[in-house]
Parts: C-alpha cells; structure tokens; sequence
C-alpha cells in the first residue's frame, strides 16, 4: 500500500478521537441532572406535609424521569464510546455493566430506544395525572408521539434481528 494512502487511512482513523469530547460534554451534562434530582428531592422533603398525594405523585414521577435520563446517558457514553472511539479496558472489572461485553451499534440503538419509551411512558403519565390543566391536543398529541416511539422501537428490534440472522446465514456458508 502507498505510504500516502496509509497516512490517510490512519488520519481517518484516528478522527473517532473527535467523539470524546462529546462524551465527556455528556458526563457534564448528567452531572446537571444530579444537581437537577437533588433539587427536586430536597423541594419533596421539605414540603412533605403540605403537598397532597397527586403532587407527591408528580415530584416522584420527575425523578424518576431524571433517573431514567441519566440511565440514557450513561448507554450513551459508555455504548457510544466503546463502539466508536475505543474499547474499555474493563475485562474483569467488578462493575463492567452485563450489557457492554456484547453492545454494538444495533443493540445500542435498540437499548436507547427502549430508554426513550420508559422516559416517554413516565412522561405520558404525569400528563395524564394531570389532565384536567392540560388542552386534549396536548394529550393526544403526546399519546401519538408515544405510539410512534413504541412502533419505531419495534421495527429498529426487527431490523437488527433480520441483520443479525442474515449475518448468522452467511457466517454458516462460509
């Protein structure tokens, strides 16, 4: 191979590094979703007297949301980063997440996918606990944006299944 062709082969290589600095935006990122929950946390402790049980209902619905966001970020930046900048050198590791030994872009699309339902599902139920000061578009609206979530999940989980079984079939006949 030309020296030339090489060098240019190993620049584009190299440019996954560009990534990291977004993956490391996103660990800021949840670090303010932490400072978000405590907050909210703090409101729910303080105010345990005077909030009835639909306001406690929603509060605790919030973290969770925030939860399942940082559950989503933490996919994001460890998938993400695993699949497309370098491998985590975390063989033996008592933490290693079960998930990272077989994650690729196809599974880490349908883990995300997956994260976006849960979060929409928290989402869908503090409207509909909340109904009575919301508009009917809004909670059609939201209700249809979930149903897309819920067909798009499914349909990413059947293409990386047909993927998958075809990579399976070719592998056989070689």
């Amino acid at each position: 191979m030309k020296p030339a062709i090489q060098k240019l082969e190993n620049f584009i290589f190299f440019s996954r590094w560009l990534q990291a600095p977004l993956y490391l935006g996103l660990i800021v990122a949840q670090g303010i979703y932490v400072v978000q929950f405590m907050v909210e946390l703090s409101h729910l402790v303080a105010d345990i007297g005077h909030l009835d049980e639909t306001r406690t209902m929603l509060i605790v619905l919030g973290l969770i949301d925030v939860v399942m966001i940082a559950n989503l970020l933490i996919m994001v930046i460890i998938g993400g980063y695993e699949t497309f900048v370098s491998r985590l050198d975390l063989e033996g590791h008592p933490d290693q997440p079960e998930w990272l030994s077989h994650v690729n872009a196809g599974v880490l699309k349908v883990k995300l996918a997956t994260a976006l339902i849960g979060i929409s599902s928290i989402h869908l139920l503090k409207t509909f606990i909340n109904a009575a000061q919301l508009d009917d578009r809004v909670i059609m609206w939201q209700a249809i944006l979930h149903g897309l979530f819920l067909v798009s999940a499914f349909m990413m989980a059947l293409t990386d299944k047909v993927m998958n079984q075809t990579l399976l079939l070719q592998h056989k006949d070689h």
